[in-house]
């Protein structure tokens, strides 16, 4: 990668088969790891076996990672992949990661957050020795995908040729995918303040369970939602609503208030260890399938699935 004023590179890999797949990939890696970088791998599980083959014995200087199970909820990637890895060699250089977020069988539901997530990268990592290479199969996936690529990386490759890319503005696709969150009309609300806290959360979890979701999923519903309750009662002017239904296998679950995100990393910034407080967004994201967030001057809403 050719150097910039900024130390932080975050080019789009554009692909169409394996053969430009691995010709943009492999080089990559091997690079890194010639240079003495960290380097991490996470994609998806087809991909990831395509790379540890054609790797051989280097795949084991490198961290690998599945893209699906990793990443299945977008807004976790930042913290608990790229800059898990990132955070974990401060002093070893330039770090290289390859992160694939998005690919063809990625739902509509999801994807707002996808292209939110790859936005968003170039603020987590603003002034970082840091550079993460992103694959798009642009043969596979929807033109709009593609076009929201140039806008969230400041550098493309395709057909092996760098180019700035003339649309870049991760600004704007972060305001476009902050889209208002309508709930079905059957889902079950619970409007709370903090004299009852403990009885939405017990009415979410007995909801929850009415829905099938049980064990582990249960536990994660019950901190989800003791964490934004909570905070809607602190940050959120003090009330909130509740509502919860299902969509196919998945029981969702949203928190609204009449308070307003300003920082666009909330919830996907790892806090710093003598922090207090402020993990209730992130914790969300850990343990959610998917968490959606619309914020404005008119309140905020977070929803998030959990599949059964």
């Amino acid at each position: 990668m050719s150097a910039a004023a900024e130390p932080f590179v975050h080019p789009a890999l554009f692909y169409r088969s394996r053969r430009e797949y691995l010709a943009g990939t492999v080089p990559f890696v091997l690079a890194g790891l010639a240079a003495g970088e960290p380097v991490a791998v996470a994609v998806p599980g087809e991909n990831l076996s395509l790379l540890r083959a054609e790797l051989g014995d280097d795949a084991r200087r490198v961290e690998l990672l599945d893209m699906t199970e990793a990443g299945r909820n977008p807004g976790r990637i930042i913290p608990r992949v790229l800059r898990a890895f990132a955070d974990a060699h401060p002093g070893d250089g330039r770090v290289r990661i390859i992160g694939e977020p998005i690919w063809a069988s990625r739902t509509g539901t999801e994807y707002p957050a996808c292209a939110q997530h790859e936005a968003l990268i170039n603020h987590a990592f603003t002034g970082r020795s840091v550079t993460i290479l992103c694959p798009y199969d642009v043969a596979a996936l929807d033109p709009l995908v593609v076009a929201d690529a140039r806008a969230t990386h400041p550098v493309v490759i395709e057909d092996g040729v760098e180019l700035t890319s003339d649309a870049y503005a991760p600004e704007r696709i972060v305001a476009r995918y902050n889209e208002p969150l309508t709930p079905p009309a059957e889902a079950a609300a619970f409007a709370f303040d903090a004299e009852r806290l403990s009885d939405v959360r017990h009415f979410a979890t007995d909801r929850a369970a009415e829905h099938g979701l049980a064990g582990e999923r249960l536990a994660d519903l019950t901190l989800a939602v003791a964490e934004l309750t909570t905070n809607s009662v602190v940050h959120g002017g003090g009330t909130g609503t509740l509502r919860i239904w299902t969509e196919d296998r998945q029981v969702v679950c949203e928190v609204s208030d009449a308070g307003e995100l300003k920082d666009p990393l909330a919830g996907r910034r790892p806090p710093a260890r003598d922090q207090i407080g402020g993990r209730g967004l992130l914790l969300v994201h850990c343990v959610a399938d998917l968490a959606r967030v619309h914020t404005g001057p008119a309140g905020t809403t977070v929803r998030f699935y959990l599949g059964r």
